[in-house]
């Protein structure tokens, strides 16, 4: 592992969380086929890992949203980027997330699908970083709860390295 590297959750952790998460889906998505929606590109490795362990049929579906003024401000304009292939109309959709810090983005994307009707809407993500939340949005389902801490691994990204860690790390960034 790199300089400047700290593990916060173990692959293994990891495993057993989504694992869960999955089961638990399975129950409340019970006969209702739900939609995934992948907020991409962070969010791919969760999704596809969380999809292994839904036994209840679903549609898996990817939507990728950016900021003007790019990551490092986090108020800058949300725009959709690639939008979903599926028509969630009168369907139960599921957003997946990597993380939710801020909530800004997670909010715009939630008005977004909610102007396309769809039976109902919820959000899972894998980490909640709750100290940092700006917006006040829905997390359904969560994996783990962090404290604000910068961190990579599992899809998450630092100038797009890091996402292919099996493990998520806290990056010691200089200046932080």
């Amino acid at each position: 592992m790199g300089e400047g590297l700290r593990v916060v959750l173990t692959e293994e952790e990891i495993k057993r969380k989504v694992r869960e998460l999955g089961e638990t889906l399975s129950r409340d998505y019970q006969g209702d086929d739900p939609v995934l929606i992948s907020v991409l590109r962070g969010s791919v490795y969760f999704a596809v890992d969380l999809s292994r362990h839904i036994s209840t049929p679903f549609t898996l579906d990817f939507i990728s949203i950016s900021r003007y003024g790019g990551n490092a401000n986090p108020f800058g304009i949300v725009r959709i980027t690639k939008d979903l292939d599926v028509n969630i109309a009168s369907r139960h959709v599921l957003v997946v997330e990597d993380i939710v810090d801020t909530g800004l983005s997670l909010n715009y994307l939630l008005r977004n699908l909610k102007t396309r009707d769809p039976a109902s809407l919820k959000v899972c993500t894998l980490l909640n970083v709750e100290e940092r939340r700006i917006v006040d949005v829905p997390v359904d389902y969560k994996g783990f709860d962090l404290p604000d801490i910068f961190v990579v691994g599992y899809g998450l990204d630092y100038n797009e390295e890091y996402r292919n860690l099996t493990h998520i790390a806290e990056l010691k960034r200089p200046g932080r």
